[in-house]
């Protein structure tokens, strides 16, 4: 069993000791600034041709798009670092956990987020939370009180609370929105009957399983693991399909786009790949961040992918050419992304200090970009 933290704060302090064996045994480290040492960039492949090529439209429309709204406004959320952001499946709501031990949801109203409501009963950190895919007043979030919480928001309150056997990390509710399955950090998944609140399976890996996710037509079952492979496996027999080596280290994150077409995986090698769901098979890969990925989300129509990490900036690309639209500048590392599942917006949290009074207190606020810029 693996003893270690939750949430970002378990990637992070796995990542920070496993990075210079991970990501520089074969670069170099150049001395940086101020005696630091850097991390070169990955290395790209040759292009030919061409100097410059001419922008697609679509790259071109949303780069004008964004060049018109690249305001970003920050909501004060918590009072502690966000670990997890997510909307509701109208967009209404957005949802946001906390190390704080709480959740909080925000209504969307025109360009801002107003709260909502704050959700307390958790005893230890909320890691990670997810929406249920068709119901929009209804929520779960995972904790390392080895519980799991469903909340209403049209009552403000828990309508359940299952116990689990170890400290939550990870947590996703099924397309079909019959199963919630959560994973702890002895590598533990459970999947739970989202009427009965029971567990109809539990399964036991021996590898460090990082994200966990369904397809999008419910009958496979993903996990990335610490070994730099995807686990695949039949649903609901859990039965192990394939195992494909996507990373030559750690696969942290993974996400399936809208349409189903592709999913995306980010690892500590600092690479995003991007996978055809039906041949499983790399179609390509995207190479402009720097530290481990550990977040990604697909915008609403699968045309765009969120990438951050360590680095201070989020990347966004077009996910058919890999082309970069925009470059959504942050002050710190930044946990967790989300897009607007009807909008161009992008809902995010990084690693905040309230530098007004206390450079050492956490900020816990939540960030919304896309904003028109004479808003």
């Amino acid at each position: 069993m693996h003893a270690r933290p939750r949430g970002p704060s378990f990637l992070r302090a796995r990542l920070l000791q496993n990075r210079a064996r991970n990501a520089t045994e074969a670069q170099p480290l150049l001395p940086g600034r101020a005696g630091r040492r850097r991390k070169l960039r990955p290395l790209r492949p040759l292009r030919l041709g061409p100097v410059a090529m001419a922008l697609s439209p679509y790259v071109q429309s949303m780069q004008e798009l964004f060049r018109a709204n690249t305001r970003i406004r920050e909501f004060p959320a918590h009072v502690a670092k966000v670990h997890s952001v997510a909307w509701s499946c109208c967009g209404r709501r957005l949802a946001s956990g906390s190390f704080d031990k709480t959740a909080s949801v925000f209504v969307l109203d025109k360009d801002r987020l107003v709260k909502e409501n704050n959700y307390r009963g958790h005893g230890d950190s909320v890691d990670q939370l997810c929406w249920h895919p068709s119901n929009p007043d209804l929520f779960v979030t995972a904790s390392g009180d080895k519980t799991i919480r469903i909340w209403d928001v049209r009552t403000t309150k828990c309508i359940a609370s299952v116990n689990t056997k170890g400290e939550n990390i990870n947590i996703c509710w099924s397309p079909d929105g019959q199963t919630i399955a959560v994973g702890n950090k002895d590598d533990v998944v459970t999947f739970i009957d989202a009427k009965t609140y029971r567990s109809k399976a539990e399964e036991q890996f021996k590898f460090e399983v990082n994200e966990i996710s369904w397809n999008n037509d419910n009958n496979m079952f993903f996990l990335t693991n610490g070994n730099g492979c995807i686990n695949i496996l039949s649903y609901p027999e859990l039965k192990l399909i394939q195992s494909i080596n996507a990373h030559p280290s750690n696969c942290i994150c993974i996400k399936f786009d809208p349409t189903g077409k592709y999913f995306a995986t980010g690892s500590a090698d600092a690479l995003v790949s991007l996978w055809d769901v039906d041949e499983l098979v790399c179609v390509r890969c995207f190479s402009r961040l720097d530290w481990p990925v550990r977040t990604l989300s697909f915008s609403h129509d699968g045309k765009m992918l969120a990438s951050a990490s360590e680095d201070h900036f989020i990347d966004i690309a077009e996910v058919e050419t890999g082309e970069k639209l925009w470059e959504v500048q942050c002050e710190s590392s930044t946990f967790t992304v989300a897009w607007h599942p009807k909008r161009p917006l992008l809902a995010f949290a990084c690693d905040d200090k309230d530098g007004k009074y206390d450079s050492s207190r956490e900020a816990g606020t939540v960030k919304l970009f896309g904003l028109p810029n004479d808003s």
